[in-house]
């Protein structure tokens, strides 16, 4: 009985004696209110339970979600709903125990956040944050808070507005300016269509008139041709009977022009009919008269 005892003492002397750090934690020792800089990571920590505490800090991602009134540039007030993303630098941890406290969304982000986000958004109309240039007063929200609580070991990630509420009539007017900008875009897109429209039917007609011009070109380029042709072909024609006059005439000679007199003679000679035939008795066939 008294073993059984005396083990259950043990056993809860060890358990109250070892703390468990999880694996999204990181834990430091804290014996007589001083902080030990070694910062421990996920699984056991042994100590001493009269003596030492362990303390546990959450180093994943954390969102803090604020609702918060924000000044804009024209002195309105808007209601955001933001929300902040960060985590601690396991390293920092000692030095954020100490110097900011284990409160430190309180004592330190909060405030840096309300600071510059007023200061950020003072510099902008309330339209600004319905439109592209949110992205834009987000990161430099972000800036500003990395700026003071990195020191402080803090990595802010992203400040995002996620809501954004304006006053009723800017709301309208915001409304009936974005419907006007649509409708002038719509207008511009019809007006483009109908421009583009008209240059097709330009390039169209004006393909059609090329065609044509090239077709009466081709036309007269095939006339010009044949036109060639054909004097091309008198020409040739010209010069083959002009050579074949000279050779005919080269071919001709006197006792050929003899001989084909007498031959005239012998025929007319033996015709049956009575002629006449009158010379300069020197040769050479002057004139006939036939008797009929």
């Amino acid at each position: 009985m008294k073993k059984c005892i005396l083990f259950s003492i043990l056993l809860i002397a060890i358990s109250s004696s070892c703390s468990i750090v999880k694996p999204h934690q990181v834990a430091v020792k804290s014996k007589l209110g001083k902080i030990n800089k070694k910062v421990k990571e996920a699984g056991p920590v042994y100590y001493n339970p009269f003596l030492t505490k362990v303390i546990k800090v959450n180093v994943r991602t954390m969102n803090l979600s604020i609702k918060e009134n924000l000044p804009s540039k024209e002195g309105l007030t808007i209601l955001s709903e933001s929300s902040i993303l960060y985590h601690i630098k396991a390293s920092d941890v000692p030095k954020i125990i100490e110097e900011t406290g284990l409160d430190y969304e309180s004592n330190l982000i909060l405030p840096v956040f309300r600071s510059a986000a007023s200061d950020v958004c003072s510099r902008y109309f309330a339209k600004d944050m319905h439109s592209a240039k949110r992205n834009e007063i987000e990161e430099e929200i972000r800036k500003r808070l990395a700026e003071v609580c990195g020191k402080k070991g803090f990595v802010i990630e992203a400040v995002l507005l996620k809501s954004i509420t304006l006053p009723a009539g800017l709301t309208k007017s915001i409304e009936t300016k974005l419907e006007a900008e649509q409708e002038a875009l719509r207008m511009e897109f019809v007006l483009d269509r109908q421009k583009k429209e008209v240059e097709r039917q330009l390039i169209e007609a004006d393909g059609v008139k090329k065609t044509n011009v090239i077709q009466a070109e081709a036309k007269a380029e095939s006339m010009r041709i044949e036109a060639e042709g054909r004097a091309k072909s008198i020409e040739i024609e010209a010069k083959a009977n002009k050579n074949a006059n000279d050779m005919l005439n080269a071919s001709i000679s006197a006792n050929i022009l003899k001989m084909k007199e007498i031959e005239a003679f012998i025929k007319l000679s033996t015709s049956a009919n009575s002629k006449t035939i009158i010379t300069d008795g020197k040769g050479g066939l002057l004139n006939v008269l036939e008797d009929k």
